[in-house]
């Protein structure tokens, strides 16, 4: 199904967002939840509660967009086998299952992530990511693939680099830094940019 044609979710508050999704996770496919703007009565579902809640049950959020001016709508669906995992969920896991929260989904979830090394490879927010060597080699030995890297917007950077974690085979790896140094050489980025190199 595809992204817009999920239905939409309002509920009035974090429990009632938790016994929906004790009913529907596993025969769900996905919904657009609605969540609180500041001063907003339609709801008083944060964005944090949200994330604890779906992640209780083995659920993922995605991409958002404005609803009207109380609320936003968030995209949650169940986690797919091949979803990486952040640290900070890795984090609010670890608090979930102190506080008794976790469902059986959702440790079904983190025991499947554990299991085929997903849970052990999380990456970093933005905020703490490093470019991992053998990329920043690869991308100074090519001086217009370099050029074009240090104008990246940091949602690029930080796409090249969770995706390059996400990697696990070393053949693959090699693969994928040369190709993305050729993207960058071409001034190709993974999401679209204004920001070029100057002219040489």
């Amino acid at each position: 199904m595809a992204p817009r044609d999920l239905e939409e979710l309002v509920v009035a508050d974090a429990a009632e967002l938790r016994e929906w999704l004790r009913l529907h996770h596993a025969t769900s496919p996905g919904v657009w939840l609605a969540l609180t703007r500041k001063g907003g009565t339609v709801t008083t579902v944060t964005w944090q509660q949200a994330v604890d809640e779906a992640l209780c049950v083995g659920w993922i959020d995605g991409q958002g967009r404005k609803r009207d001016e109380e609320t936003s709508s968030i995209r949650y669906t169940p986690r797919g086998p091949r979803s990486m995992w952040s640290r900070r969920n890795v984090g609010h896991v670890a608090r979930l299952e102190a506080e008794g929260r976790m469902l059986p989904a959702g440790r079904a979830a983190v025991a499947a992530a554990q299991a085929d090394g997903r849970w052990d490879a999380a990456y970093a927010p933005p905020s703490e990511s490093e470019v991992p060597g053998d990329l920043a080699a690869a991308v100074s030995a090519n001086p217009a693939a370099q050029a074009m890297f240090d104008v990246l917007t940091r949602t690029n950077r930080y796409a090249l680099i969770q995706r390059l974690g996400a990697v696990k085979r070393a053949e693959t790896r090699e693969r994928k830094i040369a190709e993305y140094v050729e993207m960058l050489a071409r001034h190709q980025t993974p999401y679209p940019q204004k920001a070029r190199p100057d002219p040489a």
